[in-house]
């Protein structure tokens, strides 16, 4: 059995930027890992996830179930574990994951306003992909907590991942969307004993490496290195 590190948060708290801060570290220390996105925009198990988020199934992301439009993600993560990553974290790897799961945790249970039914939805999607399709549990979940305010002046110019220009989807254009969300993955952070990363200390935005130095310090703990 491996370790799935996993760095997640709200759209524009710095997932990608401290994904790479940790893969340097992790190079210059000589530490040996493999690297996964998701959703993994360069297989094809990705193409629903593509047409939920630019809109083929509706513009308004609350208006899709988010029982279904979590499926499109699962199968994504199903295929790419399967193909690319199942016989290295079995055999003892170290994966680093931007997104996962977690991900779906975040925006689809942003969708749902009553409690009883959130918690509902984190249970079957836990069930979905941790015991049905068999994916591994992360070792350790990082949850960038970002204020919904900061995050959407800081992604304001920024390049989509799936469109690659500064086109939003369906998430980032919707900005109820974003408080949901944001409220959402506080709450799921603290049912899963999520490791909080607060990117704002003392109404100061930290630094890129302030915060990647608590991050890589707890992954080292981890691996007991």
């Amino acid at each position: 059995m491996g370790y799935l590190f996993v760095i997640d948060g709200t759209d524009g708290s710095g997932k990608q930027t401290q994904f790479e801060k940790l893969q340097e570290s992790l190079k210059k220390d000589k530490i040996e890992f493999k690297t996964v996105s998701f959703p993994n925009y360069d297989s094809l198990s990705s193409s629903l996830v593509k047409m939920y988020l630019s809109g083929e199934f509706g513009e308004n992301a609350k208006n899709i179930s988010p029982y279904i439009a979590s499926t499109f993600y699962a199968v994504d993560r199903y295929a790419t574990f399967k193909k690319d990553l199942e016989e290295y974290y079995f055999n003892g790897g170290i994966i680093l994951a931007d997104r996962y799961t977690t991900a779906n945790m975040v925006h689809q249970a942003g969708k749902i306003s009553d409690k009883i039914e959130r918690e509902k939805f984190i249970n079957w999607l836990f069930d979905l992909e941790f015991n049905i399709y068999g994916l591994p549990k992360p070792s350790k979940v990082f949850f960038l907590n970002m204020p919904t305010t900061k995050a959407i002046e800081l992604m304001k110019n920024r390049e989509n991942k799936f469109s690659h220009t500064i086109v939003k989807d369906i998430h980032e254009r919707d900005e109820k969307h974003l408080h949901d969300s944001y409220k959402a993955a506080c709450w799921v952070a603290k049912k899963y004993g999520w490791y909080e990363v607060f990117c704002i200390k003392d109404n100061k935005l930290r630094t890129i490496e302030d915060i990647h130095e608590e991050i890589y310090k707890e992954v080292i703990k981890v691996l007991g290195k």
